[in-house]
């Protein structure tokens, strides 16, 4: 039965099971993440990961140009100056509405073919 489980000739397959404790951890930490509370705080959290990707990965935050803790201070108070400029340069006039974001390619086939797709993919709601 062992080619029907593993590919490994040396050893058979091995199927751990986690003390009840940490399974009743686990059974209650994601039944608590299906709360609207929950999906709130995280919402807040998911923001907060998206700048900082944005930062590592956008701004290359990862490397600094200079050496010293002062000098890379001053590089990452600056870049975060930048980016807020930037992002503010993109908000409407007090008062208006920003313009609707352009669909991506996947919106515009889904339209094409007539799929209903939810305003939000994040919720099972339309």
């Amino acid at each position: 039965m062992r080619a029907q489980c593993t590919t490994s000739r040396e050893s058979a397959r091995n199927v751990g099971f986690p003390p009840r404790e940490l399974r009743d951890l686990q059974l209650r930490v994601r039944t608590e993440q299906q709360t609207l509370e929950w999906k709130t705080r995280y919402a807040v959290r998911s923001g907060v990961e998206g700048t900082v990707n944005e930062f590592a990965h956008g701004h290359d935050m990862r490397r600094c140009r200079y050496r010293g803790q002062d000098k890379t201070h001053i590089q990452h108070v600056l870049t975060a100056i930048a980016v807020n400029i930037e992002r503010l340069s993109g908000l409407p006039p007090a008062g208006g509405t920003p313009p609707p974001r352009q669909p991506t390619a996947f919106q515009n086939f889904l339209d094409q073919h007539n799929i209903h797709r939810p305003k939000s993919w994040r919720s099972s709601r339309g």
